[in-house]
């Protein structure tokens, strides 16, 4: 079996789909857009920075800030790993919310 060339990325989704059941989960890994800076030097991590949105019906009824420690905690392990994640920006929203935004464009 053949080894992943995204385990970092294949964690995160493995893990806030077990925890969310998102209606829509979209992850963008932009560490190349971050390799040059200076906390990166020596780091042999490919992924270290991501973004992540996702809808989901459990963060009805919580404001963003809790939302996005749910999603800190569920990651802590990722992100404490030597060379795991050193970014993590995210965008919750649950689905009525991801309507809205739509709508509105």
């Amino acid at each position: 079996m053949a080894t992943s060339q995204t385990p970092m990325e294949d964690a995160i989704r493995q893990k806030v789909t077990q925890a969310f059941a998102p209606a829509s989960l979209e992850i963008f890994n932009d560490s190349h857009l971050h390799s040059h800076h200076k906390a990166m030097a020596g780091s042999t991590s490919q992924e270290t920075h991501f973004r992540v949105y996702v809808t989901s019906d459990t963060f009805e009824g919580k404001r963003q800030p809790a939302r996005h420690r749910e999603v800190y905690s569920l990651l802590k392990d990722e992100m404490a790993a030597e060379g795991g994640i050193h970014a993590l920006q995210l965008r919750t929203k649950t689905p009525q919310e991801a309507a809205a935004t739509t709508e509105a464009k």
